[in-house]
This record gives structure tokens, sequence and C-alpha cells, in this order.
């Protein structure tokens, strides 16, 4: 009698939805982390150890180390989510590992995120949530002024990173009868802000002139710290940030010295350095800071889409052919 074919060997660190792991299992031998709490990295690595591909997250950091560990029959790493850069992709390369991610099937969900920040941020939601527990509603009539926030209609909407989601954020915010909106980056992209009509500007010229700043880049080295205390002194006093694009791309010290000053007026946050944002941030302290656990992309639809193209790359990768969504 013939030895049957043994399956592929799998280890997701992330529990993800039952429909997609059910179709993993039906062809790998497939080990979940399905605790409440993250792996430890060294709990990580040993999961990994031996595995034919792995199922990641970005607080997994892929390097020398994770592949050392994984061993040489490694294929394939699927990473649920867009962004890279928790992964050494050139070191991928060398070893032959593929590494696919989970582009375009998030962009809904976290453009409407963004504009959930804009709007909460604009009308001090995290105050006015405060003010009702604390019992304070009520008892601040005379004055005409208590928590009054800032209009999205007629305001400058100015985007870093006219990318897919940068556009989707922009599309839904330009419904908002906003003056105008302007976008900055690497290179102008005439086809995309002609449907928006947005107009391409310097990264300085942005801060200038933007009620709110949206931050939807991709994270890399050149724009580490980019939003540091030299550019908070270039925006308005009144202006908003907001940042869904990596935690890296904004310096929290200068942040928060930013806002306790006064000298921008709000910031929403989904992403933070590090995550979780530890309990004991000063960023926590202000009631003109609101932070969100990096949950843009969590929505019920958009978890199901992530998790069917997560195994989707890793089932074409143990098969050797080309992923649906390769990151290279």
């Amino acid at each position: 009698m013939s030895e049957l074919p043994k399956l592929p060997k799998v280890y997701a660190a992330i529990s993800m939805p039952l429909e997609g792991m059910n179709r993993l299992r039906k062809l790998c031998q497939v080990t979940v982390n399905d605790r409440d709490q993250d792996p430890t990295r060294q709990e990580f690595l040993d999961g990994a150890r031996g595995m034919d591909a792995l199922i990641i997250y970005p607080q997994v950091t892929v390097d020398k180390e994770l592949l050392d560990t994984a061993g040489p029959q490694l294929k394939v790493i699927g990473t649920f989510s867009v962004g890279l850069d928790h992964i050494d992709i050139n070191l991928c390369k060398k070893r032959g590992v593929k590494v696919g991610h989970t582009p375009d099937v998030l962009t809904t969900a976290t453009a409407e995120a963004g504009v959930n920040l804009v709007m909460a941020t604009a009308r001090r939601i995290q105050e006015c949530i405060r003010a009702v527990k604390d019992g304070v509603w009520g008892t601040v009539w005379d004055n005409a002024m208590w928590l009054a926030g800032k209009e999205i209609a007629g305001s400058v909407i100015g985007i870093v990173g006219l990318g897919r989601i940068g556009l989707a954020i922009a599309k839904r915010l330009a419904a908002f009868e906003v003056s105008k909106i302007l976008y900055t980056g690497r290179n102008s992209r005439p086809e995309s802000a002609e449907s928006i009509g947005a107009e391409f500007v310097t990264f300085d010229q942005l801060l200038e002139q933007s009620d709110f700043v949206i931050v939807a880049c991709s994270a890399n080295d050149s724009n580490k710290g980019l939003f540091n205390a030299a550019a908070f002194k270039k925006m308005k006093n009144t202006a908003i940030l907001v940042n869904i694009s990596r935690g890296v791309v904004v310096d929290q010290d200068a942040l928060y010295n930013a806002l306790k000053s006064g000298e921008i007026g709000a910031a929403g946050l989904d992403v933070t350095t590090p995550e979780p944002l530890p309990t004991s941030s000063p960023l926590l302290t202000l009631p003109n800071c609101l932070v969100t656990p990096h949950n843009a992309p969590c929505t019920v639809t958009t978890r199901n889409a992530m998790c069917e193209l997560t195994v989707d790359n890793i089932l074409t990768g143990l098969e050797g052919r080309p992923l649906k969504a390769p990151a290279f």
C-alpha cells in the first residue's frame, strides 16, 4: 500500500473567520494561535518551526531569525495586512519564500474609518461622551461655545498619500462640500486627482493650508517621523491631524507637545508606536487626542475578504503557483 501524501503544515498566528480557516484545514495541517493574547516572540518562533507556510499580522516581524527557525522547507508567508514594513522582503526573495498580502479588499473599511476619525475629532466626540458620563451635560448652558467643534463643510482637506485609501477618503469627504482638496506625495497622480478636483502641492504647502491633514501614505524609511515638531509648527493652530497610515510616520512626543500647547487643534490616530499604545502614554491624557486600536479595516465584510485572500495566497504558494496578491 502506497504512503499517503503528507499535508503541508501551516501555522497561523491569528485566528481568522471560520469559513476561510475550514477551507484551509481541508487541505493542510493547521495550527492556530487561538488564545485571547498575542503569542510572544518565542511562542511564535516555536510555532513556526518546521512549517511550510505561515499566516502572520503586522505585529509579527519576519527577519533572519524567523526564517532560520522556520527552516528551508518554508514556501510562503501570508500577512493579514496590506502593509509590509514588518517583513524583510529582500531576505524572503533570497530564500525563495513567497509573500502575499491583502491589498484592495480593505480600502472601503479603512476609508470609512478615516472619515469617522475626521468627524469624531472635528465634533469633539470623545469630550462629548466624557461630559455625558461625568454629569457635566446640562450644567453649562450659559456657555454658548461649550464643546463647539469644527465643520467639515467649507474646509480645506489635505491628503498625504493619494493612493487607494487616500483617494477613497478624499472621495467621501468631497461629499461634505469642502472648499478644496489638496494632496502631496512623491509624485502627482493626475488621473486620480481629476476625479475629485484635487490639487497637487508640496508637503509644506499642504501643512500651511489644510484644516484637516490626513495621513494615508505607506510607511518607509524616507517618511519615518515625517510629522515632527517642525511640521506641526507649519500647521494651522486649529488644524486636525488624522493618521490611518502607520505610527512611525508621526513623532508622538512632538505631537503631544503640539496638542498640549495648542499649536494644532486635535488629532485622531488609528495607528501608534508601539502597538498597543501603553496606557501610560501621555497622548491618552489629552482631551483633544482620540486613539483607536488600529481597527480601521475591522468590519465583518472586510475581515472575511482578508481571510479569503490570505488563504488563497497560502494555498497557491504551497502549490507552487503565482500568489493571488503577491508582495513582490
